[in-house]
C-alpha cells in the first residue's frame, strides 16, 4: 500500500507556513497604531494562537478560525444516509476559534458567524439551517460565550454550488491580567496535562477525505465490529475546552503554557519558541477512527502524531505540584485527562518516549 500523505489530500504545510511567518513579520508593524487609542500589544502573543491587547484594566484576546472542509464530510454522509450533521460542524466550527482563544488565558465573550455559501438556494433548505442554527447557539451556550452576529453571503463563482463554509470570530477577555498564559512562566520541572478529544476533531480531515476514495465502502465503511461507519465517525463534533479552562482558574490553577492541538498534530507541543525539551511518558488511547485512518492511511507512529491528535486534543503545562487536580478539575467536567509528561532542561525536542518519537525544533517553524 502506497502511504497517502497530508501533501497528496491537498495540505502542504512546507507552502502554507512561510506565508503565515511573512503575514506574521508585516502584521507586527501594525502594532503602533494601538498607541493612539493608549493601549499596546502584548508582543509574546505574536505567534500565538490568539492576539492579546492590553486595553488598562484587563486584556482583550481575539481570534478568527474556519472550519475547513469537514462540511463536505457531513454533506455526503447526508446525501448517502438522509441524516444532517450540521448542528455537530457548527460546534466544530466554534470549537475552532474558542479552542484557540483559550490558549493565551482568555474567557471567551462574543462569538461572530461567517457562513458563506455557494449561491442562495443553499439556505432554502430549511432542516439544514435550522439544525446549523441550533448546533451553533448550543456550542456557545456551552461555552457561555454571546453569539453577537455575523455574515451570509452568497458567493456562486467562490464557493462551489451546493457548498458551505463556515468561519468564526471569537473575542474574549483576560480577566484578572494575572490569568495571561503566553507562556512567561514555563520553565523545566512543569508538568504537561492532556485533555482527550472526541476524535478527529476538524484538522487532517482533507486527509480523511482521500482515504476514503480508497475505502471499499467509502464513507459507509464499517471500521470495527459494531459497525461504526467512517464518515459517521469522523462527524463527532469537537470537544469544547473552554468550560475546563474556566473551572481550573476557579480552582486556583494558572496554567503557564497551553497548546491546541490542532494542524502539525502534537508538533504542537514545540510551539512555544523557548529551548526546552518536552518529555510524554504516557501516551493517551489513540480514538478508534484514528487508528483506522493510521492503518489504512500506511501511516507509521511519526506520520500520525505529525497530523493529527491522536486522542488528546488540548495540552496544559501547569506546576507539577497542580498537575493531578487539573485532571480531576477535567474530568470533573466531563473530559477525559492523563498527567503524559513534563517540561525538562534541554534543546527545544518533543520526544515521545512510549512510542521512540522524537521531534526537533526544525518540525515546527511558525514565526
Amino acid at each position: 500500500m502506497t502511504p497517502l500523505t497530508y501533501e497528496q489530500a491537498g495540505v502542504d504545510y512546507d507552502k502554507i507556513d512561510p506565508l503565515k511567518v511573512a503575514a506574521q513579520r508585516a502584521a507586527a508593524s501594525t502594532a503602533t497604531q494601538l498607541a493612539r487609542h493608549g493601549f499596546s500589544e502584548v508582543q509574546a502573543s505574536r505567534g500565538e494562537s490568539a492576539y492579546v491587547v492590553d486595553v488598562g484594566p484587563f486584556y482583550l484576546a481575539s481570534i478568527v478560525e474556519c472550519l475547513g472542509s469537514k462540511a463536505l464530510v457531513a454533506d455526503e454522509m447526508a446525501r448517502l444516509t438522509g441524516t444532517s450533521h450540521y448542528a455537530s460542524i457548527a460546534q466544530d466550527t466554534i470549537a475552532m476559534a474558542v479552542n484557540d482563544l483559550i490558549t493565551v488565558g482568555a474567557t471567551p465573550l462574543v462569538v461572530q458567524a461567517y457562513w458563506a455559501a455557494g449561491g442562495s438556494d443553499w439556505f432554502g433548505d430549511a432542516a439544514r439551517s435550522t439544525a446549523l442554527v441550533e448546533g451553533w447557539k448550543r456550542a456557545c451556550e456551552i461555552c457561555g460565550v454571546a453569539w453577537g452576529g455575523g455574515e451570509t453571503p452568497a458567493l456562486a463563482g467562490i464557493v462551489e454550488a451546493g457548498r458551505i463554509d463556515l468561519a468564526a470570530s471569537c473575542t474574549g477577555i483576560v480577566n484578572p491580567k494575572q490569568r495571561l498564559s503566553v507562556g512567561d512562566a514555563l520553565a523545566a520541572g512543569d508538568a504537561i496535562v492532556m485533555l482527550g478529544s472526541s476524535g478527529i476533531h476538524a484538522n487532517g480531515v482533507s486527509l480523511a477525505r482521500k482515504l476514503a476514495e480508497r475505502l471499499p465502502q467509502g464513507w459507509l465503511t464499517p471500521i470495527d465490529e459494531r459497525g461504526t461507519r467512517f464518515g459517521d465517525v469522523l462527524l463527532a463534533p469537537t470537544t469544547l475546552y473552554s468550560p475546563v479552562t474556566e473551572a481550573l482558574w476557579q480552582a486556583g490553577i494558572a496554567p503557564h503554557y497551553s497548546a491546541n492541538i490542532t494542524g502539525h498534530g502534537w508538533r504542537k507541543l514545540l510551539r512555544h519558541p523557548k529551548a526546552l525539551t518536552y518529555r510524554i511518558t504516557h501516551v493517551p488511547p489513540v480514538p478508534p477512527v484514528l487508528a483506522f485512518i493510521a492503518e489504512h492511511a500506511g501511516h507509521d507512529a511519526q506520520e500520525a502524531y505529525s497530523t493529527f491528535n491522536m486522542g488528546a486534543g488540548f495540552a496544559l503545562f501547569v506546576a507539577a505540584g497542580d498537575a493531578q487536580r487539573c485532571v480531576d478539575v477535567a474530568r470533573a467536567q466531563g473530559i477525559e485527562a492523563w498527567v503524559a509528561g513534563r517540561v525538562d532542561a534541554g534543546p527545544k525536542q518533543l520526544l515521545i518516549e512510549p512510542l521512540s518519537l522524537r521531534f526537533g525544533d526544525e518540525a515546527l517553524q511558525l514565526r
